[in-house]
């Protein structure tokens, strides 16, 4: 695919999710990429349900663009073909536990030898250093240990599993794509490549961000349904009549008098400037009787004129027919390989050039 990384040759020796999804990243933005896919050892998301015929979704998707090798890395032969490929390489992308490159023989001290200019990526759970750098985790883990979890979800409730992987992806995949690409810039001025370690752990604690600050620099330990957008006051979501949701985001007060003016809530317009939480949760149980007495089609009809940051809780398939990201050219269609269209989430970053 052409694009602006199209000079860059990727070696991507990951599974699962994470390494996938920032090569597929890559190789989006026009990047070559060959995935060394052991023989021996099955990627789990091609056996994870559902299907599109013999081809788990996930795995078509996470494999868009890319070539494949199947190379058993516990063989001679397999070792010596990596440090034939390397040569011709820019980035390496590999996921396993510290170490287990080493072991195999293909670590980046040695690779580097073979290839100075080489960036190698390593995404791991927890970094390649500290206590847990060996220790097994998943994102609903890695979102534990950052403090993530602590603040979101309801109070009665507790946290909430996540319907997206957030340390995986914004955290690992995201922070490998803009590692890997400061490391190409460094190159360019120096000549020489780099290590770049991703922990998701890292990433994920790095995501609480204002949360992280008020925290941090303002001594306030945060906790669900605590804070401006937790919450905590009324930035929350509403069921409708129908048993919809309706995201209600008003925070500034041109929006939130414009809110109160739609619903026939004048009289509150100075609840919502308020810091004070009984005020919060007294225009929170307004607005929750007022979402209730509609269904989420008419609110969206009510809302669809109104900038008032007020709008419904889609399904995916609602999204992708959603006019916005169809203009936006979030679904595309990509070959299955013989010849007709599996549709896919698209790039989510677009790049223009000046006409000339």
């Amino acid at each position: 695919m052409a694009g602006p990384l199209t000079s860059l040759k990727v070696l991507d020796f990951s599974t699962l999710l994470p390494g996938p999804y920032a090569t597929m990243m890559l190789a989006d933005m026009g990047a070559e990429v060959l995935r060394i896919e052991a023989p021996d050892r099955v990627d789990l998301t091609k056996v994870m349900p559902p299907f599109d015929g013999k081809i788990s979704t996930a795995f078509s998707y996470l494999t868009r663009g890319k070539e494949t090798l199947q190379l058993n890395l516990k063989q001679t032969e397999a070792v010596e073909k990596v440090k034939e490929l390397v040569r011709d390489y820019d980035i390496v992308v590999e996921q396993f536990r510290p170490g287990v490159m080493d072991r195999l023989g293909i670590g980046y001290d040695t690779l580097k030898a073979i290839n100075p200019q080489l960036i190698y990526c390593a995404i791991t759970g927890y970094g390649q250093t500290g206590p847990y750098r060996n220790r097994a985790g998943h994102d609903i883990n890695y979102l534990s240990l950052a403090g993530v979890s602590s603040h979101c979800g309801r109070a009665d409730s507790g946290p909430p599993p996540m319907g997206i992987q957030v340390a995986d992806v914004a955290g690992g995949s995201h922070h490998a794509v803009m590692g890997i690409l400061a490391a190409v810039i460094e190159r360019q001025q120096t000549g020489e490549g780099q290590f770049v370690d991703i922990s998701m752990t890292d990433a994920a604690f790095a995501l609480n961000a204002m949360s992280g600050a008020a925290c941090l620099a303002g001594g306030q330990e945060q906790a669900p349904e605590t804070a401006l957008l937790n919450g905590g006051s009324f930035y929350d979501y509403y069921r409708t009549r129908d048993n919809r949701w309706l995201s209600i985001g008003s925070l500034e007060p041109q929006f939130s008098a414009r809110l109160c003016e739609t619903l026939v809530l004048s009289e509150m317009k100075s609840l919502a400037l308020s810091q004070n939480p009984e005020h919060q949760q007294t225009l929170k149980a307004a607005l929750k009787e007022k979402v209730s007495e509609k269904t989420l089609a008419e609110w969206q009809e009510i809302f669809a004129d109104q900038d008032a940051c007020v709008e419904p809780v889609l399904t995916i398939s609602e999204a992708a027919e959603h006019p916005q990201l169809k203009a936006r050219g979030m679904v595309i269609e990509v070959d299955r390989g013989d010849g007709t269209q599996q549709r896919q989430l698209g790039f989510p970053i677009k790049f223009e050039k000046a006409s000339s």
